[in-house]
């Protein structure tokens, strides 16, 4: 008869599991926390005008000191006086307000016809097929060297000008809404479909949504080629615009009235994209997005 202090020979005595200590909840919070990092920080439209500034500065830095001559480039200073002149005498209001009337006309066009195609191929797998070769095919096309055979069909009035422009938002406004719609998630498609979504609803309600995204930012690129398209489209026998100004200036070898063209140029495309972000941030505000890191 073995005693209770005596093991049975084979077998270990038993062993005590010993819990790890807590953490002290006081070190714990005891533990110094990241600090961010102090200093000046300078706002973010300043830092996005320092860039157009500093070429500002550059460019008249070399007008002044001679580095650039006045044949080559005007100094900002003549570009300026210039600018006021042509808004005086009402040449350059009536300028923009042509070339505007052309770009938005073009735009309304090609805008409308990218939406149909893209959504008739996005939507259906037969659009798709008859579709969407086909556009990558034209796409190949350089637009701008349609304008010889636009003059031929349309002749040399507004009409080939306007076609010209609508032909050049068509393509980047087809293929990103298009590939929006093509990258909707299929798993929230399958969601909505459990839940008792239609057709329609999942159009609406998930597929539009998803493509969202990509269809601003064609419509970013679509302004940006619409005044590309209108610098090339107003060369061609124009009689008013803000192509029509520099033709005639460069006849005359006007730099500044040239370059305040191009400006002009710049302005309104910065003005047309401010107005897509803005419209951006109204849209996707349910989207969240990475936004970058940094100050």
């Amino acid at each position: 008869m073995s005693s209770p202090n005596t093991t049975v020979s084979g077998t270990s005595p038993p062993t005590r599991t010993t819990a790890p200590p807590a953490p002290n909840a006081a070190k714990t919070a005891a533990l110094p926390r990241p600090r961010k990092r102090a200093g000046l920080r300078v706002p973010r439209s300043v830092r996005r005008a320092a860039g157009p500034v500093g070429l500002l500065a550059v460019w008249f830095l070399t007008s002044t000191t001679g580095v650039l001559p006045e044949s080559v480039l005007a100094s900002p200073v003549d570009v300026v006086r210039r600018a006021v002149d042509l808004t005086q005498t009402g040449e350059l209001p009536q300028a923009i307000g042509a070339s505007g009337r052309r770009a938005a006309i073009g735009f309304l066009i090609g805008a409308a016809v990218a939406l149909a195609l893209s959504l008739t191929a996005g939507l259906f797998r037969l659009g798709e097929d008859v579709i969407d070769a086909s556009m990558g095919m034209f796409r190949a096309i350089p637009w701008v060297g349609l304008i010889p055979l636009f003059i031929v069909w349309f002749g040399i009035d507004e009409t080939p000008k306007i076609a010209l422009v609508a032909l050049g938002v068509t393509y980047p406004l087809y293929f990103n809404i298009y590939g929006g719609i093509r990258s909707a998630d299929a798993q929230l498609i399958e969601a909505g479909r459990m839940v008792g979504l239609g057709r329609l609803g999942l159009i609406r309600h998930v597929i539009l949504p998803s493509a969202l995204p990509g269809a601003l930012v064609g419509l970013r690129y679509a302004l940006s080629t619409a005044w590309l398209a209108l610098v090339f489209a107003e060369q061609v026998n124009a009689d008013a615009g803000i192509g029509y100004l520099m033709s005639n200036a460069q006849q005359y070898f006007q730099t500044d009235v040239i370059v305040l063209c191009l400006a002009v140029y710049a302005v309104l495309g910065l003005l047309c994209d401010f107005a897509v972000r803005l419209l951006s941030r109204r849209l996707l505000a349910w989207r969240s997005s990475f936004e970058g890191e940094g100050a």
